[in-house]
């Protein structure tokens, strides 16, 4: 298994792993938000990255990490938003090969933290984020504005 940042001719692949996603969060995100995010995902000027985890030419998993300014710190906070792999390649270690990636990045741009969030029933994914990092003691809330 090879980590890498995510490719133009990735799409359809990133695609599926998209929609794996969103079933599993029950989302339905629009055709115009995530061609508009792939295309952020791709682009310098953007703080939006993705790096994906790929096996014989198949891609396994996801990461969608950014980056943003903090008032606690002169280094940027990264926010890893997104973490998926499919399900024939759960157990094969790419969620957290991916997770230490993002570490990795994050840390040679000068970032003072990475953090994210999950829903509190998602146990397995749990398991894993409680050997590489540490849980918080804050509460989410959120205003939605369509």
């Amino acid at each position: 298994m090879q980590l890498r940042a995510l490719q133009t001719n990735d799409y359809s692949s990133w695609l599926a792993l998209w929609q794996g996603y969103q079933r599993f969060y029950a989302a339905d995100i629009s055709a115009e938000t995530t061609a508009n995010t792939f295309s952020r995902l791709l682009a310098d000027n953007e703080p939006m990255h993705c790096l994906v985890a790929e096996e014989n030419g198949e891609l396994l998993g996801l990461v969608h990490y950014l980056t943003h300014r903090s008032t606690w710190t002169t280094g940027d906070y990264c926010y890893l938003q997104d973490l998926f792999v499919s399900e024939a390649a759960r157990g094969k270690g790419a969620g957290k090969a991916l997770i230490l990636a993002v570490y990795q990045q994050a840390e040679a741009a000068g970032c003072s933290r990475v953090y994210w969030t999950t829903q509190e029933s998602n146990a397995t994914a749990r398991r894993l984020y409680d050997q590489v990092a540490s849980k918080t003691e804050f509460i989410q809330y959120r205003k939605l504005f369509s």
